[in-house]
């Protein structure tokens, strides 16, 4: 699918979000999925969104999972991994979670690294894995400050190798 008009419309409805009562903002977007072949990746993954930021995290997972099995690609297939990890974590599911991000932080490097991290560390931290989710978060702040880089970056790896 790649009808600009038809994500235009997509992207102007996700703007107004909080205009919306949830079930409404959840209409409008399986309106517009209803525009586009069924199984269309990406809007499998516009519903998945819209069910996640609704807190409908159940009815959003399998949506991720199926946005990515039918392919998508680039950043959304990315975001996805992130969004169904997230999900998978509010749903207890922290084991899926925290594999599907760690793989993922090993699969390339774009603009989501940090959110990867970012929600990677949630996860380690719902596991009961503290130490580890303060490391990574510490790691990917130290690339931002203006000072105390190398500094950060080895307190945090060495918060990885006390007990």
């Amino acid at each position: 699918m790649n009808d600009k008009n038809w994500q235009q419309r997509v992207d102007a409805l996700w703007a107004r979000f909080d205009q919306f009562e949830p079930a409404d903002f959840v209409r409008q977007i399986e309106g517009l999925a209803k525009e586009v072949p069924p199984g269309d990746a990406i809007a499998l993954f516009e519903r998945a969104s819209a069910h996640d930021s609704t807190g409908q995290e159940e009815k959003a997972a399998p949506l991720y999972r199926r946005a990515i099995a039918s392919g998508l690609t680039g950043t959304l297939r990315r975001r996805a991994i992130i969004q169904l990890a997230s999900t998978l974590r509010n749903l207890g599911q922290i084991e899926e979670s925290i594999a599907l991000l760690t793989t993922e932080r090993q699969a390339g490097s774009d603009e989501l690294d940090d959110a990867v991290t970012a929600f990677l560390a949630l996860s380690l931290t719902d596991a009961g894995r503290d130490r580890e989710a303060v490391a990574l978060a510490l790691g990917a702040l130290a690339r931002h400050l203006p000072r105390y880089n190398r500094s950060l970056t080895n307190y945090a790896k060495s918060l990885t190798h006390k007990a």
